[in-house]
């Protein structure tokens, strides 16, 4: 869970409060990233693409662990139909609204999915508040009304949002994911050291099993391929350094675990679609930009 939302760091976060009053209702489509929505106040519905509404009161969180299409509206109703919600950096009337909620998201760059951990939980997922609960997500509450919430401050409170809710619905739901203790012993390897040039071997051999079994225990609980997913957490890796520091892109490759600037340049290109210069770039200057989007 660290790792997956430590990921979408690589991507914008940012937070809006929303107030709604009579009959409304809003879609929000083509997220590729993860968020949430906070319920501040009132009753409403979260409408899934899939199943049935559920109701909505304060406290509760909707999870979005990987771009699920959804709505929220003030009564049951068919998604399709719902007006998309709409961007742009707007503050909510300030009067009393019978239901108010806040939005934070991470969107990724193009061509950069959320972290496979992400992509096997359910879609959208709802977290109920402890009797008495004073979580997190509260003090994303407060800081955002005080316009506290600015870029140095605001990818902690989504990281702890997402991590709060994650683990409080983890610790009731008993989802079987990465709970092999095996496989999970060879993710902490990848994690604890991202340059070392691992094979499936390797990992299989410090995992204590036989390639055969190791990979197919790897794939059924994580939902992907080792070399599918040390290829991926590489490129990610490689991408929030080029984000987050100024580490020449020689440096960042032998961080990541490849021998050259060429050979990394050449996979972040073919997966991405982009060189690593020209990602750091435009990261650059997106942050530079005020937040237009969300959701």
């Amino acid at each position: 869970m660290s790792q997956a939302i430590a990921a979408l760091r690589v991507g914008r976060g940012t937070v809006r409060r929303f107030r709604q009053s009579g009959t409304w209702g809003l879609s929000y489509t083509g997220l590729t990233g993860s968020g949430f929505h906070l319920v501040l106040h009132g009753t409403g519905w979260l409408l899934p693409e899939a199943g049935p509404a559920i109701e909505l009161s304060a406290g509760d969180v909707v999870l979005i662990t990987s771009g699920a299409d959804h709505g929220l509206a003030s009564e049951p109703r068919p998604l399709r139909g719902l007006a998309p919600v709409e961007l742009g950096d707007l503050e909510p009337d300030p009067a009393p609204a019978d239901f108010e909620f806040l939005c934070g998201a991470y969107r990724l760059p193009p061509g950069l999915g959320v972290h496979p951990y992400l992509t096997v939980l359910p879609d959208p997922i709802v977290v109920r508040p402890l009797h008495g609960d004073d979580s997190v997500a509260a003090l994303l509450d407060r800081q955002q009304s005080a316009g506290l919430v600015v870029e140095a401050t605001r990818h902690a409170l989504l990281d702890l949002v997402l991590a709060d809710a994650l683990r409080r619905w983890l610790a009731t739901a008993e989802w079987p994911a990465t709970r092999d203790p095996k496989v999970t012993a060879a993710i902490s390897a990848i994690d604890a050291s991202p340059d070392t040039r691992w094979t499936v071997q390797d990992l299989s051999r410090a995992a204590g099993m036989s390639r055969a079994t190791f990979t197919r225990r790897f794939t059924s609980a994580v939902g992907h391929p080792p070399a599918s997913y040390l290829l991926a957490h590489r490129l990610r890796r490689a991408a929030l350094l080029l984000r987050e520091t100024d580490a020449p892109v020689a440096a960042i490759a032998r961080r990541t675990g490849y021998l050259t600037e060429a050979a990394l340049a050449h996979a972040f290109r073919r997966e991405f679609g982009i060189a690593p210069g020209a990602f750091r770039r435009a990261q650059r200057g997106a942050d530079a930009e005020p937040a237009k989007e969300l959701m």
